[in-house]
């Protein structure tokens, strides 16, 4: 799986330089997105064919709009075209999610994510052209079995195809090791590359560093590299 910055920078966009956002399908997680990307100082255009649903976000938002998606004059006259990046939350109507996603692709925008609600759905979605195809439910459950299955991580992010950064907390076994004396790079293919400590973020690690109770590890690799290292203690 390619990371979101390489997807974007695909796309001729710098993740850093991002301004604008357009969420089309205001229910909780529309929604959610919509109000977290206007408090992260973004301006965000929150779209929904229901008048119920832009009333309660309109407060939130740089712009609420009633209107149907799937009508290529109205998504213009909302000035979806101008913006950075559209999210495309229909939940319940598969057609109107698919319509809309290629509508907004007409319309010219570079980076579409639009969410799925059933493998065949994500499929229909990726042959299109959506550039990023997100399927929370399922996503949702697989972190949760992952989290099960390795008790120690407290979350993790993708960064690249099988690679992930996990948020650690240290096992018992670890405890007042130094780096080079665990020497994961070598052993497991896992990287520390950086300690939480308290307030402190340690990113320039020695290898007589030791760990610390209390510590929050963040390791680079894959899950199964970690289940290997977790496992051996």
């Amino acid at each position: 799986m390619k990371s979101l910055s390489y997807r974007l920078k695909r796309a001729g966009l710098d993740k850093s330089r991002l301004n604008s956002f357009a969420v089309i399908g205001l229910g909780r997680f529309g929604a959610s997105v919509a109000v977290t990307l206007e408090r992260m100082g973004f301006s965000v255009i929150a779209i929904d064919k229901d008048e119920n649903k832009v009333e309660e976000i309109k407060d939130y938002v740089s712009y609420a709009k009633v209107l149907d998606s799937t009508n290529i004059n109205a998504l213009r006259e909302a000035g979806v075209q101008n913006v950075d990046v559209v999210i495309v939350s229909i939940a319940h109507d598969i057609e109107a999610s698919v319509l809309t996603s290629l509508l907004v692709k007409e319309l010219g925008v570079k980076f579409v994510i639009a969410r799925a609600i059933s493998e065949p759905h994500e499929k229909i979605l990726d042959k299109i052209g959506v550039d990023l195809v997100v399927y929370p439910e399922r996503d949702m459950g697989v972190r949760l079995a992952q989290r099960l299955v390795v008790p120690n991580v407290i979350d993790y992010m993708e960064f690249y195809a099988n690679t992930k950064i996990f948020e650690l907390e240290p096992p018992e076994a670890i405890i007042g090791k130094t780096i080079q004396e665990l020497d994961l790079r070598k052993n497991y293919g896992l990287s520390i590359i950086a300690i939480q400590r308290g307030s402190e973020l340690i990113s320039d690690i020695s290898p007589s560093e030791r760990i610390q109770r209390g510590d929050i590890l963040y390791i680079i690799g894959s899950f199964e590299n970690l289940n290997k290292f977790l496992n051996k203690l």
